[in-house]
């Protein structure tokens, strides 16, 4: 059976997505804790266009709040809100109760109140015994997962809820929207979240810019899965600020510092003591919740043996074959003369390959007393041009230009370039397993 495919109130979320269904179960990871409620507002504006029933199950506000906060939207007879807050972190307090003493006929809006919300099963019910009474394909708002968290006392009475109500609302032929705050859960709840839901997105604020990044869309094939697209948030319309290039790129000054920092072999807190800031610090950089100031950022490059510039090349997401010669990294070896050789790896960093390419270039008559690879396991060398005298086992072993050298264990104590003209060596260096 094919089900029928409606709007998110948002063109570019419907893009996207390539298509919202009845029967989704849509998972809103917010990074910034406020940053899934406009999409949660337009998905309800639409729903209201619609003319479908529309059900808001709330953990985290009071039924006063929730409808100031909804404002015109509130003006709904298709509305019905699953008050699990007054009994639940509301404590059953005067002040929240005072709300059902108005005439619950004169609301547009009904209201109903989960006597005991800090059952799970309770919660259930009441949402299966609400939809009996409507019709159509009925629309949900659940705040949040965190809320039931906090609510019901740890992360196995979410799992159970979430994998019993899940599998039920897609069968009722209805969507939800679940809103998730991204760090308040362990990577253990989200694989499994993810694994039942339809559609995951992560919403993030990243130096002072919101994205969007598609984590999964069951069955759509969307060309842009797991690729962060800007937005902006105007007067509650939401824009994807999506550009159409040949292949997307992604500038991210966090991921490429952990790439060369991996790369490298490094953890964190000895990049942080190398570079005179604090293991917290390179943490934070890394996850793009702060930007480090230019003399530490100029530390941080010199620690890593790569230039400033390398930080900010364009990286191509994804699988792919052929990577472009804008990739391609200057490695700054401090311990070498960079006067001597120039060193490019020709392989991106961040990605996971079983081996590294670069380009070797010594500088005419430039003698090296030391070999130039850092990094454990074999290596492979293919003289492209000129000449190069090497002692390895302590023998003088000359190459000449289309010559191919192999190192396992034993790896050249001297390098030495003796033309009037540059050396290029092509050098792949398998990482240890």
């Amino acid at each position: 059976m094919v089900k029928k495919k409606v709007s998110s109130g948002i063109p570019g979320l419907d893009q996207l997505l390539n298509g919202l269904f009845i029967g989704d179960n849509v998972v809103l990871y917010d990074d910034a804790g406020s940053l899934a409620y406009p999409f949660c507002m337009k998905f309800i504006q639409a729903s209201h266009q619609q003319n479908k029933p529309i059900v808001y199950v709330s953990f985290d506000r009071s039924p006063k709040n929730l409808i100031q906060t909804l404002g015109p939207l509130a003006d709904n007879p298709q509305l019905t809100i699953l008050d699990c807050f007054t009994n639940g972190k509301g404590d059953k307090a005067e002040v929240f109760n005072k709300f059902y003493e108005k005439d619950g006929a004169q609301w547009p809006y009904q209201v109903i109140r989960v006597t005991d919300p800090w059952k799970p099963d309770t919660v259930l019910d009441a949402i299966d015994a609400l939809h009996r009474t409507l019709s159509g394909d009925v629309r949900f708002v659940m705040e949040s997962l965190t809320g039931m968290q906090d609510l019901w006392e740890g992360e196995d009475q979410i799992l159970k809820f979430y994998s019993h109500s899940c599998p039920r609302l897609y069968e009722m032929d209805t969507i939800a929207y679940w809103i998730i705050e991204k760090n308040a859960h362990s990577s253990r709840i989200r694989a499994h979240i993810n694994q039942i839901a339809q559609v995951a997105v992560d919403l993030t604020m990243t130096q002072g810019r919101s994205c969007i990044k598609l984590l999964k869309a069951d069955k759509r094939y969307p060309a842009d899965l797991g690729i962060p697209v800007p937005y902006s948030c105007e007067n509650g319309e939401i824009q994807l600020r999506k550009t159409e290039t040949k292949k997307a790129v992604i500038l991210d000054l966090g991921q490429a510092v952990k790439a060369f920092r991996s790369h490298q072999g490094m953890s964190q807190r000895e990049l942080a003591r190398l570079a005179g800031v604090t293991p917290s610090t390179i943490s934070q950089i890394e996850s793009n919740h702060v930007f480090p100031s230019l003399p530490a950022l100029y530390r941080i490059a010199e620690n890593l043996s790569v230039d400033v510039a390398s930080f900010f090349k364009p990286r191509i997401p994804g699988p792919r074959d052929i990577f472009s010669s804008d990739e391609s990294v200057r490695i700054i070896r401090s311990d070498l003369d960079k006067n001597s050789i120039e060193i490019a790896q020709l392989t991106p960093p961040d990605l996971d390959l079983p081996m590294d390419a670069f380009l070797i270039t010594f500088l005419p008559g430039k003698r090296l007393n030391a070999h130039f690879m850092v990094q454990k396991g074999p290596e492979l060398g293919h003289l492209v041009s000129g000449r190069l005298e090497l002692v390895l086992d302590n023998r003088m072993q000359d190459m000449s230009a289309g010559d191919t050298i192999f190192l396992g264990k034993d790896f050249p104590s001297q390098w030495v370039n003796p033309l009037t003209e540059p050396a290029t060596l092509f050098w792949i260096n398998m990482k240890a397993q």
